[in-house]
């Protein structure tokens, strides 16, 4: 059986769909919190580590929390966590996709649109094509 973190919102919306009463499943998921079985912020740095091991940026990882309702500041304390690693981490997209020198632009502009699709920031970006430790 495959087990994963979820958030509060994740788990109203599945119980609702069930047909649970909205009082009992806010007692049943106090509950779960209080108990430390269910934690958002646990949701979101388990979420944060697992798509950025899978070579996606904060602003992808970002936009898809913000779809499955976590809190905006959850959200940045969890990127801004991460923040030294997402050059890094967008290198090494840039690698495993690609190998080379950039020669031109074409090439060059594949290789944003490449990162940009995957969720780096533009400064993200410019810096791993640049190949400096700059942040």
């Amino acid at each position: 059986m495959a087990r994963r973190e979820h958030s509060r919102i994740e788990l109203k919306r599945k119980l609702a769909q069930r047909g649970h009463e909205d009082p009992a499943v806010e007692a049943v998921l106090d509950e779960l919190t209080d108990q430390r079985y269910l934690s958002d912020e646990r949701f979101v740095e388990m979420f944060v580590r697992s798509k950025a091991e899978r070579g996606q940026g904060p602003v992808r990882i970002g936009h898809e929390l913000r779809e499955k309702g976590v809190a905006a500041e959850l959200i940045e304390a969890a990127l801004d966590a991460s923040a030294a690693h997402w050059i890094e981490r967008a290198r090494a997209a840039l690698n495993r996709k690609f190998s080379g020198e950039v020669t031109d632009f074409p090439e060059r502009a594949k290789r944003m649109r490449f990162l940009e699709y995957r969720g780096f920031s533009h400064k993200h970006i410019s810096a791993a094509l640049k190949g400096g430790d700059d942040e």
